[in-house]
């Protein structure tokens, strides 16, 4: 398939079809990889993905601190009865 370069303000860039984004489910944002003499589009489908690595990162650097206290000292929670 051939796909012109247009130009988009100062840039330039790559209009793929309607049929094309449906077809691979590509929404907002793509992975763009360069390999070789490739260049290769890949849509982002998880956009949590790598958070657990993340988390785990967090904790180990005791960096997962609570910025606020889940209860606060004048809560009052008779009227929740």
């Amino acid at each position: 398939m051939e796909a012109s370069i247009i130009q988009i303000g100062n840039s330039k860039g790559l209009r793929l079809s309607k049929t094309i984004l449906e077809k691979y489910q590509i929404k907002d944002k793509v992975e763009l990889i360069l390999e070789k003499d490739e260049i290769i589009l890949r849509p982002i489908d998880s956009p949590r993905k790598n958070w657990e690595e993340k988390f785990r990162e967090m904790a180990e650097n005791e960096d997962d601190q609570l910025l606020m206290n889940d209860v606060f000292d004048d809560e009052n929670f008779d009227e929740w009865n």
